[in-house]
């Protein structure tokens, strides 16, 4: 299985987001360190348009990491990640399984990344599925933007531990293989299953904004 960890230079909410020190250590050594410590992974893919993240991360990971530099038609800040993944697959092979994540999960727990790992090999092993994508579960009474009840009947008031769950896609991580993208062109193929994650909990923070960062660092200094 092989590790893609998909990074720009430069972002749109916090400058340099990705290079930024969150407590003396820079954010994306927190995903990476994970990755590359957890012996799950025969390397770590990096796509990047940054010659100082690919610089750091060859340093701190050696052979342990691969750098695809980002291709001129791929740079700004909307493209598809489907697009980013369908340029490494290319290069990297079909015939792989891919766990792809974000530098903006730092607590997210190698625990759970192995957990996710081997549902997905049960799951592949047994025909179940063709992928994993992690999700918050919600149970509340939610509503569209047009005020209709999407999950309850609002005349009975059903109480909300006995709704039916509600996935929020947290964007922690997907695991996939390199067929089943190209089948779907997506990483949650046409049999995805959902790893589910407590919604309440610090371990899938995906750090977006400056209040996020804020409460990362709070959260750091708090548990040292």
């Amino acid at each position: 299985m092989i590790a893609l960890l998909p990074m720009k230079g430069n972002s749109e909410r916090i400058p340099n987001k990705n290079l930024k020190k969150l407590n003396n250590k820079r954010l994306f050594y927190y995903m990476a360190d994970k990755l590359s410590e957890s012996s799950l992974f025969d390397f770590i893919v990096i796509n990047t348009d940054s010659k100082e993240i690919s610089d750091l991360a060859l340093s701190r990971y050696g052979n342990g990491v691969k750098i695809i530099e980002r291709p001129s038609h791929l740079l700004g800040d909307h493209i598809s990640m489907n697009s980013i993944i369908k340029h490494d697959i290319s290069i990297i092979g079909e015939n792989l399984d891919y766990f792809q994540t974000h530098s903006t999960n730092p607590f997210l727990k190698t625990k759970t990344i192995k957990q996710a790992v081997e549902l997905y090999k049960k799951g592949i092993q047994k025909i179940e599925l063709d992928s994993i994508f992690s999700v918050n579960t919600l149970n509340a009474r939610l509503y569209d933007h047009n005020i209709k009840a999407i999950n309850h009947n609002p005349s009975l008031l059903e109480r909300t531990q006995d709704l039916d769950d509600v996935y929020l896609e947290n964007s922690n991580f997907y695991i996939f293989s390199g067929k089943s993208f190209n089948l779907s062109n997506h990483r949650i193929g046409k049999n995805p299953k959902p790893f589910k994650m407590n919604f309440s909990s610090i371990e899938s923070l995906d750090i977006d904004t400056h209040d996020e960062w804020e409460f990362a660092e709070i959260f750091l200094k708090t548990i040292q």
